[in-house]
């Protein structure tokens, strides 16, 4: 393992902002993260962890020893009639492992095509799409618990798994992910209740689809819903759909009608927070090298941003406006940095 000094981080993250970090890892295998945390224990250096950078904002410089973790592999340890148990490093792009196991035929995850960043990240937001999430298909995950300074295996239970988190997002640092152990259905059961996903299926005249089908879908409607950010630095969705009290949602349901929200209880409704910033006009905004995508609200787009400080400022100013309007506060998806 080798640490650079004064590194550009901006090849690393999907804003392509620039950002300089004094100090830079990348982590093939589990003795060099051991290595690196002792290396900042000696230095007195604290250290960020990243994967894909892919919902990442660095809104500054970062004097840390930045930590991208590159593990690799895939590896089937055990498998029965039904089932398929795969053990997955950290640093492997995760749109390729969906693809992977929709070559195989093993199934739970292929709602998630397309989704930008690593294995090892997804368990960390608890990724989803089109009613499918990460923590569905999660067995274990193998994390090296920065406080005990030893690697541990957390069962799915103790991962606290919640709606776009988790114990590894409430605890930043704690637990640096290794590997994930996964299991995929041989005779999956898909999920093709969406409209988006139905319609694609339809205009395809698939009346009996396949995983590759359902994958294939779902890669076409998120190529034309979301911006690639290759080409426009983005993050995918910067905002987490908001949860409100019933009793909220009926009185902005009165004032609203056209109000997007589906109830998760008895007594609290998730409100679409794509409608909520669309209804306050910003869909298609542009303000300086900073905009907010033309095809999905929720979506802020870079168009050659210096400082992640100018997205911050932007998704503020939507922030407020959706506080000032729906009296609801919006919650960033993103890590800001």
């Amino acid at each position: 393992m080798s640490i650079q000094e004064q590194i550009s981080l901006k090849p690393y993250n999907s804003f392509h902002c620039e950002c300089i970090a004094s100090h830079f890892a990348i982590i093939t295998k589990a003795a060099e993260l051991k290595e690196a945390l002792d290396w900042c224990m000696l230095h007195k250096k604290p250290f960020i962890v990243m994967g894909g950078g892919s919902n990442m904002l660095f809104t500054q410089d970062i004097d840390a020893l930045v930590l991208k973790m590159e593990v690799k592999g895939i590896q089937k340890t055990n498998e029965t009639s039904s089932e398929v148990f795969l053990t997955v490093g950290a640093g492997e792009n995760w749109h390729h492992f969906v693809s992977y196991c929709v070559q195989k035929g093993w199934g739970g995850i292929e709602n998630l095509s397309l989704i930008p960043g690593t294995v090892g990240a997804s368990p960390i937001q608890n990724i989803g799409a089109y009613g499918t999430e990460v923590q569905e298909s999660i067995v274990s995950i193998e994390a090296f618990d920065t406080k005990k300074m030893q690697w541990v295996i957390l069962n799915n239970n103790e991962c606290a798994f919640g709606y776009r988190t988790s114990l590894f997002k409430l605890n930043p640092n704690r637990f640096i992910i290794g590997t994930v152990k996964f299991i995929l259905n041989k005779q999956p059961i898909l999920k093709t209740d969406y409209g988006a996903i139905r319609e694609v299926l339809h205009d395809r005249n698939i009346k009996h689809p396949s995983l590759e089908n359902v994958s294939n879908a779902i890669i076409q409607i998120r190529s034309q819903k979301l911006p690639d950010p290759k080409v426009l630095g983005n993050a995918g969705s910067f905002f987490k759909n908001p949860s409100i009290p019933a009793q909220q949602f009926e009185n902005l349901k009165a004032q609203f009608p056209n109000l997007i929200a589906y109830p998760i209880s008895d007594e609290t409704y998730k409100v679409a927070a794509g409608w909520l910033i669309e209804a306050c006009g910003w869909k298609g905004v542009r303000k300086g090298n900073v905009g907010c995508y033309e095809k999905q609200a929720l979506v802020i787009v870079s168009y050659g941003i210096q400082s992640g400080k100018e997205v911050y400022d932007f998704s503020e100013e939507i922030i407020q406006s959706v506080n000032e309007k729906f009296g609801i506060q919006l919650e960033r998806e993103v890590n800001i940095i």
